[in-house]
């Protein structure tokens, strides 16, 4: 069969869902049998997503071989449960820089390069290009940004041009925000009319509109829809605000998109298998009898006045899939690590667990720092992840080995106790200021010592878990911690680094931390073992 692509795009606002949507599209159509690959397009010059403050583009998301990606490519992830790697995700710093160096190498033979054919071209080779890879019978492209930005507007050209020289074989699926203002009480499509519009002047005819709105639209509402759209009204597919993103596969095959998908395509036409996503969505809609509440002390929630997830967003994925599989209420308090420094570590307030999370630089770290003592000294439940398992090898050492100055030396250069210090491959790139894609990244292996609480957690001797960092627990005062009773449970097997710090259960319920990122890898269906424990030891803490 001829290869069929799908493109995704968006309209009237960024993040309604189109990542999620695409996402659950892929899903639809992999468990109706068909081979599926889904690659996401980011309008931004940037190479990656590493260098980008999570305030402004929400956490990166890292993949195995180390590529530092968008957050829709970590919901692809927990949808398809696959594996993403660097040709799921592509910028347009990417394509520049790909065809201006074929221009410096000759290859162009001469000619003017200009963006239409070379750019389009190269948008479409990545396009082909994962699809051989992956063996794929459907290719999804989500397109990003919205409709009528200039900085995807040659995305949509390339769509075009596939959808030229492949009739039959390109649908193209529009996602679109339909508001319902409260003055007026009911839903207004104008906006996305005006957003099909823009579509139309690029020579795009969206197949199938997908409406995120409030609430199912009525019959009224699709029928004008369609008119104005130029669709047949059974194409306009409601998509409303869910208790759940993990709902939104169910809610779309109710309406039969896979089977329409598959019937443009002149596919035939299956019925997706959703039994395990229907027990799953039941869980989370479930009573929950237990209520527990945790902190989370880091850097990065407010942008203005406003305070958002997505800067943490795959540690809230994380404790959200560990708290359904135990039948947990979890509740999350926000806790702002310069606001620990300024008030004072009162202000975490009565909590049966802390994690201090990813981080850089000198802001906020002491705040980290006092959280990680606390939880220690007070015996709550600690998880740190990657800053959070550094800053808490500067707590123990500033306040069981009495080094009062000791610090990483991320955040001072002339402390008398680097305890964590950067690797001499990182000094280099320090040096330089070259920072993008040049630290610890990716899967690394760790072996772990048996009769720890991390062997009792992952259950086996050899893991890998996903790193984004730069500095590392610095070996040379190995012996002062080990005999001052922190455990050093797990180290890359072939460079000897610290991966799992911890505490004996004999001294504390719970205190643990790992130089990875096991946030990265915890899907739906599939919890990760650390998030498990570290709620199992918090349902037990009654501080």
């Amino acid at each position: 069969m001829n290869l069929k692509y799908i493109f995704v795009s968006g309209g009237v606002i960024s993040g309604i869902g189109k990542g999620t949507t695409a996402a659950s599209v892929a899903l639809l159509l992999k468990l109706s049998g068909y081979k599926v690959a889904i690659i996401k397009f980011e309008n931004y010059l940037n190479l990656d997503a590493g260098t980008i403050n999570p305030i402004e583009h929400g956490d990166p998301f890292l993949c195995d071989d180390g590529t530092e990606a968008d957050m829709d490519i970590g919901t692809y992830e927990k949808f398809l449960n696959e594996n993403m790697t660097k040709e799921n995700f592509v910028t347009m710093g990417q394509i520049y820089k790909t065809v201006i160096e074929r221009e410096r190498r000759f290859e162009y033979m001469g000619e003017d390069v200009e963006a239409i054919p070379y750019i389009t071209d190269e948008i479409i080779r990545r396009i082909n290009l994962l699809a051989k890879k992956k063996r794929a019978e459907i290719i999804l492209v989500e397109l990003g940004g919205t409709a009528g930005e200039y900085q995807n507007v040659l995305y949509y050209e390339a769509s075009r041009i596939l959808a030229l020289k492949n009739p039959g074989d390109v649908l193209h699926i529009h996602v679109s925000y339909v508001p319902t203002p409260k003055h007026l009480g009911e839903p207004k499509t104008k906006p996305t009319q005006l957003s099909v519009k823009t579509l139309n002047s690029m020579g795009i005819q969206p197949d199938i509109i997908i409406a995120r709105s409030e609430e199912f639209l009525d019959k009224r509402r699709r029928d004008r829809f369609a008119l104005f759209c130029n669709l047949q009204s059974e194409m306009i597919i409601s998509n409303p605000n869910l208790f759940s993103v993990y709902q939104v596969p169910l809610i779309l095959s109710q309406q039969d998109l896979e089977i329409k998908i598959l019937k443009k395509l002149g596919l035939k036409p299956i019925k997706s298998d959703l039994k395990d996503w229907e027990k799953l969505v039941e869980t989370i809609r479930r009573l929950k009898k237990k209520k527990v509440t945790i902190s989370i002390v880091g850097k990065y929630f407010g942008t203005g006045d406003y305070q958002l997830r997505d800067a943490y967003a795959a540690l809230f994925d994380a404790l959200d899939h560990a708290a359904w599989n135990l039948q947990l209420n979890l509740k999350i308090n926000w806790v702002d690590a310069e606001e620990v420094e300024k008030k004072g570590i009162e202000i975490i307030g009565q909590t049966q667990g802390i994690i201090v999370p990813i981080g850089w630089g000198e802001r906020g770290a002491e705040g980290m720092i006092a959280s990680a003592s606390y939880a220690r000294i007070k015996k709550i439940p600690y998880l740190g992840l990657c800053y959070g398992m550094q800053l808490a090898v500067v707590s123990f050492a500033r306040d069981v080995l009495g080094w009062k100055k000791a610090n990483t030396l991320e955040n001072d250069k002339k402390t008398p106790y680097p305890v964590i210090t950067l690797m001499p491959a990182q000094e280099k790139y320090i040096k330089e200021r070259a920072y993008g894609g040049t630290m610890r990244l990716g899967a690394w292996e760790a072996e772990v010592k048996q009769g720890t609480l991390t062997y009792s957690i992952y259950q086996k001797k050899r893991v890998w878990e996903r790193h984004r960092h730069r500095y590392e627990f610095n070996n040379t005062y190995t012996k002062d911690f080990e005999k001052a009773g922190l455990i050093i449970s797990g180290r890359s097997v072939k460079e000897g680094l610290v991966e799992f710090i911890e505490l004996s259960q004999k001294e504390h319920p719970f205190y643990f931390g790992t130089q990875g990122h096991p946030e990265y890898k915890s899907r739906p269906l599939n919890p990760h073992p650390v998030f498990i424990h570290f709620l199992k030891a918090v349902m037990n803490n009654d501080n």
